[in-house]
């Protein structure tokens, strides 16, 4: 079985990142020689992906043009938002778009260096509803943690805090169109908060997770951003 779209969420402020990039969508930061977004269209253009659905909000005519200019061969839509919906409310959106049983979801501003051939194969063979990709990491405070069973079900998400190892949600999902689309939700809200961690806790859906020991960056902060000048150039370089 694979996956062959992926929801790109590219619609937030990017508030924090304000500093560092005062008048361009997160997505479209300039890291290593081009916008965030493309490194991501890239990446997954190259495993395997067939069709991309933008996920867009906040000056989006600023990602859309880049994309109908830089990849016109790509099979793509757009899903634009009126208002903030949250993530939730921005999958719930970009859902109606998919084509097929099952989508990745991928936030904007995170490079995570998944296969996603293996995302895809887990997913299935757990008959998971949404299947998160998780990222080993040592001595952190950014991030919260994410526990799993021994089948690899989700059994809590942690807080913030300071942890001398554990597992992040490194912000790609593969998740089941016709479960998530069945969920009572409201308009806005939280992929992370109001779905992923409440269904950790009623256990309506089948969370899974899968650990992939790759390179992540998450360009969300000024100082993670100044880092992925470097990283993310030589980490791709190597295709």
């Amino acid at each position: 079985m694979e996956i062959k779209e992926v929801i790109f969420l590219a619609g937030g402020l990017g508030t924090r990142l304000r500093s560092a990039v005062p008048d361009l969508p997160k997505s479209m930061a300039p890291v290593a020689g081009k916008p965030f977004i493309a490194h991501l269209v890239d990446y997954f253009w190259k495993q395997g992906v067939e069709r991309f659905i933008f996920s867009l909000g906040y000056k989006h005519e600023a990602i859309s043009s880049f994309i109908n200019d830089n990849y016109p061969a790509i099979a793509k839509v757009y899903s634009i938002e009126a208002e903030p919906l949250g993530t939730g409310g921005a999958v719930k959106m970009a859902l109606k778009l998919v084509t097929g049983d099952h989508v990745l979801i991928v936030n904007g501003d995170t490079f995570f260096g998944v296969n996603i051939g293996a995302i895809a194969n887990a997913h299935i063979d757990q008959e998971a509803d949404c299947t998160i990709c998780l990222c080993p990491k040592q001595d952190f405070d950014r991030y919260g943690v994410v526990e799993l069973n021994e089948d690899n079900s989700v059994k809590s998400f942690r807080e913030k805090q300071f942890y001398s190892h554990g597992l992040i949600n490194g912000g790609i999902y593969a998740l089941r169109k016709a479960a998530f689309s069945k969920g009572n939700f409201p308009e806005r809200f939280s992929f992370e908060k109001d779905y992923l961690e409440l269904q950790a806790v009623k256990r309506d859906h089948k969370l899974f997770g899968l650990v992939q020991d790759h390179y992540f960056i998450d360009i969300g902060v000024p100082e993670d951003y100044e880092r992925a000048q470097k990283e993310l150039l030589l980490y791709t370089g190597r295709d």
